[in-house]
């Protein structure tokens, strides 16, 4: 199962490390716990819409486009999800047998 929380959190931490800034510089200034972000970069909570503009506004990028990226990604993860499931699977082989050929 996609979970979305994973998705947001991988952009974030994507505009973090783009900025070239650490976990505790944003968690300083967008006012909450360096352990708490951590958990929201790796997707293992979900953060309120109060602190998801709080890391947005620190990060100094928009909600929407944090959002809008999200989107893309999962639209593509979606897209890829269906194509293996509707994908044929591969025949199934019977057991290789090896003959002995004298030259």
């Amino acid at each position: 199962m996609l979970l979305v929380r994973r998705l947001l959190g991988d952009v974030l931490r994507a505009t973090r490390l783009r900025q070239g800034r650490t976990l505790r510089e944003v968690s300083a200034s967008a006012r909450v716990s360096l352990g708490y972000l951590s958990e929201v970069e790796r997707g293992q909570k979900e953060a309120s819409s109060e602190l998801l503009s709080s890391i947005c506004s620190a990060l100094d990028v928009p909600l929407s486009e944090v959002l809008h990226e999200v989107a893309d990604q999962l639209q593509v993860e979606e897209t890829l999800a269906a194509i293996e499931l509707t994908a044929p699977a591969e025949p199934a082989r019977g057991p290789l047998h090896v003959t002995n050929v004298a030259a």
